[in-house]
């Protein structure tokens, strides 16, 4: 008989946790769970007549507390990680190739570090299960300024996966926009980390970007190094920018709807003189708004990585309208949730960000 997968995605918000396993055994594994949902986990396992065998982190998470230990200790399962993983309560580590079976669907640990030391990703015949490695088109991949983040050794890992079929699908431990799983074919594409051609310039173009602090994401390391139990061991604040290069959340930030301004009505307000009042937030990086695109003047410039450290030179503006903008909205969107969060009354995104602003330029707003 041929063995059917078990697969779905168990988490509500942003932080993804998958379950996969075998219809003909309902033997099971969990990967990537988050501490807060582990009654969840365990409820839903208990009531589809499953066994769950193993619980995996596809590497130390920084912007939540894992589940791991706890959902291992809870169900017998075995808590497995990379074998560079510093993780006390791991109790099975395994190597880059890593060979695997759930019941005859083989898998393959590739351990891909950069975005942390012990990153790994999972791939099976038809997926890829890549952790904070690789997220979803304009979302990048993980950030690499955190401990254990490298680079250099994050081009490398990504050379690894351009390498894999296209015809895997790719399923990130992030997902902030709704953004829906597609092959590595269509990322090798889409994905701005997979358009770096040599080591240099990826290791320029990621160091150029200056993501800003994250000191409180060294105290959620420090706590799953320690095996936490607690949702409370490190203070996680709910509108940071988490993992993500291009500006993802924690959990709960990017779910809030943010109403968007469309293109032509801003330009239609510049050419008419009436923004007064309105402040214009552009979150790219400095170094893009010297690039093709420009920049709209008079704009404010804070990348999005440093807003919640800037939130008290913007207080000024809590009662005006804000219209965010990016390069194509999704940075955009992620600000204007922090900005929202943080109290501001009116603040908008400007939709299709300046990929769109130009565009409606070339064709005069027809």
């Amino acid at each position: 008989m041929r063995n059917k997968m078990i697969f779905k995605q168990l988490n509500k918000v942003s932080c993804k946790t998958y379950l996969i396993g075998s219809e003909n055994t309902k033997e099971v594994i969990v990967v990537d769970p988050v501490l807060e949902h582990v009654n969840e986990y365990v409820t839903f396992i208990k009531n589809e007549g499953l066994k769950l065998t193993h619980v995996l982190d596809t590497h130390t998470h920084a912007d939540h507390i894992s589940g791991a230990g706890a959902l291992a200790d809870r169900t017998g399962a075995v808590y497995v990680m990379h074998q560079e993983s510093p993780v006390r309560c791991v109790a099975f580590h395994v190597p880059d190739g890593f060979d695997c079976h759930l019941s005859d669907m083989p898998v393959k640990v590739m351990h891909t570090p950069g975005h942390t030391k012990d990153s790994m990703c999972l791939v099976f015949s038809d997926r890829i299960l890549t952790g904070d490695t690789l997220f979803l088109d304009d979302g990048g991949a993980g950030r690499t300024d955190l401990p254990g983040g490298d680079p250099g050794e994050h081009w490398e890992s990504l050379q690894k996966i351009m390498k894999l079929p296209d015809h895997l699908i790719v399923y990130p431990a992030h997902e902030y926009r709704g953004r829906e799983p597609s092959s590595l074919g269509e990322q090798k594409k889409r994905n701005p980390n997979l358009q770096r051609h040599s080591k240099d310039t990826y290791i320029k173009w990621l160091t150029d970007m200056k993501l800003g602090a994250a000191d409180w994401m060294k105290d959620v390391l420090k706590a799953n190094y320690a095996c936490a139990r607690d949702p409370k061991a490190a203070w996680i604040p709910v509108d940071a920018p988490a993992c993500e290069i291009k500006g993802t959340m924690s959990p709960g930030v990017n779910e809030q709807q943010v109403p968007a301004i469309p293109v032509a009505e801003v330009r239609r307000r510049i050419k008419e003189n009436q923004l007064d009042g309105t402040m214009i937030l552009d979150v790219r990086e400095p170094s893009e708004l010297k690039g093709e695109l420009g920049v709209i003047q008079g704009v404010i410039n804070i990348s999005v990585g440093e807003v919640v450290d800037r939130l008290p030179e913007l207080e000024k503006y809590k009662e005006k309208e804000i219209i965010t903008v990016c390069r194509s909205g999704g940075r955009a969107h992620t600000a204007a949730a922090i900005l929202l969060k943080a109290g501001f009354k009116k603040v908008f995104t400007m939709s299709g960000g300046m990929t769109a602003f130009r565009q409606a330029e070339k064709q005069g707003d027809a």
